[in-house]
């Protein structure tokens, strides 16, 4: 099997090939982001789908062969992929302190007023352990994007309020999770995941975490291995398509 064929295997689309570094594009089940990666160096490879695989899928030939060079090959991956690291959290930092408190077209459209803004781009910021990483970016037409080479598994962006750790995939229906909650006086640790493959990082280590799931085959997926969850009774909503409408379920029972 080629690596193009393996790729496509696995639900990237790869227009062509670009070698020695990891590139992003689109896959099948979101056509129109780039949540897949890849590299491949002629021989071996990896990819990943971001919204279905927890960990890269090696790709190797059908045959063998022995390269002198390959451990300076790791060496050299590894210090670029750290060098973009702290690139990208530099420029987070830097986007983050210059960003200002405003309307926003996405928000409005998800039924909220103000947000963190930078440069027409709402700003969410995605933090480990406390640390700034890196941020998600929302064009006024609701696409998004990370800064490239920043650290996305393990980051999130938490919503505290001392209460059950409740975690969904995406800013606004965080923002919709917490209106809700707040107005029926429930305590919440609210924790945005960005992807459904990034919910299941996030969820190690949390004791009985709720899931707030987009109604769809990944979002129901990786909610039943995480445990307890909310699902809108439409297909294709999310909390926040739900909430906008006016239902909102079961979730505070499940929180009771």
């Amino acid at each position: 099997m080629t690596f193009e064929s393996f790729a496509k295997k696995h639900g990237l689309i790869i227009e062509y090939v670009v070698m020695d570094k990891w590139m992003r594009v689109p896959t099948q089940d979101k056509p129109n982001k780039r949540n897949g990666a890849y590299i491949w160096d002629g021989r071996n490879g990896a990819i990943i789908n971001f919204a279905k695989h927890d960990n890269h899928i090696i790709y190797k030939d059908d045959v063998t062969r022995y390269d002198p060079l390959i451990q300076e090959k790791i060496r050299k991956s590894e210090k670029d992929k750290l060098d973009k690291q702290l690139k990208a959290k530099r420029k987070a930092v830097f986007i983050v302190t210059s960003a200002v408190q405003s309307a926003h077209p996405y928000l409005e459209k998800k039924g909220f007023s103000k947000g963190l803004v930078w440069n027409s781009l709402l700003v969410v910021p995605m933090r480990i352990d406390g640390d700034l990483v890196g941020c998600q970016l929302i064009t006024p037409e609701g696409d998004k994007k990370f800064l490239t080479g920043q650290v996305t598994k393990g980051a999130s962006l938490t919503i505290d309020n001392k209460g059950r750790d409740i975690l969904v995939e995406g800013l606004a229906t965080g923002l919709s999770v917490r209106q809700v909650l707040k107005e029926h006086n429930k305590r919440y640790t609210i924790h945005i995941c960005f992807s459904a493959s990034n919910m299941l990082e996030i969820a190690k280590g949390k004791r009985n975490p709720l899931v707030i799931a987009d109604h769809d085959e990944i979002g129901i997926n990786t909610a039943q291995k995480i445990g307890q969850y909310w699902l809108s009774d439409t297909e294709g909503e999310d909390f926040n398509d739900a909430h906008q409408r006016g239902y909102i379920g079961n979730i505070i029972e499940l929180l009771e």
